[in-house]
């Protein structure tokens, strides 16, 4: 008899196990909520990466500027109105305007190097949380292809 008692407690105990595992390990619900802060976690990425991803286009087209500048310099042979002209006609056509600043001035004798540095500044601002400005630099260097007299 002791042995019938103690097969029916056994058995009382794993349907209440059962019932309290099932209830431990139900999710029921929790998937909204997943999706939702999933969704809220892209949509977050996707505004983050339209405020940065402008830089990267914005040191691309400064250092398409500078690349054009240089050999400018290198097929006149000298840094003057040559340049200043081309650097005018490069700021209307890409649409930026940095500093330029070079590393000689005037003529420039047969395979002398030049280098020029593009400075910008560009503001990342992430919507009313502030304004981070950064500053994008852009080199080239090059050699004249002219000889002077």
């Amino acid at each position: 008899m002791l042995k019938i008692l103690k097969s029916g407690i056994g058995k009382k105990s794993d349907a209440r196990r059962a019932i309290l595992r099932s209830k431990i390990t139900e999710r029921r619900g929790e998937g909204y909520v997943d999706i939702i802060v999933i969704v809220l976690c892209i949509m977050l990425f996707v505004s983050l990466a339209v405020k940065v991803f402008p830089v990267f286009i914005a040191k691309n087209q400064l250092d398409t500027f500078a690349t054009e500048l240089m050999r400018e310099a290198e097929i006149a042979g000298c840094v003057g109105s040559d340049t200043s002209a081309k650097a005018n006609q490069l700021k209307s056509q890409i649409g930026i305007d940095p500093a330029i600043s070079w590393s000689r001035t005037g003529n420039i004798q047969l395979n002398s190097e030049v280098t020029v540095t593009l400075t910008l500044q560009h503001d990342i601002g992430f919507f009313n949380f502030g304004s981070f400005p950064i500053t994008l630099t852009s080199k080239a260097t090059g050699k004249s292809e002219v000889y002077w007299k």
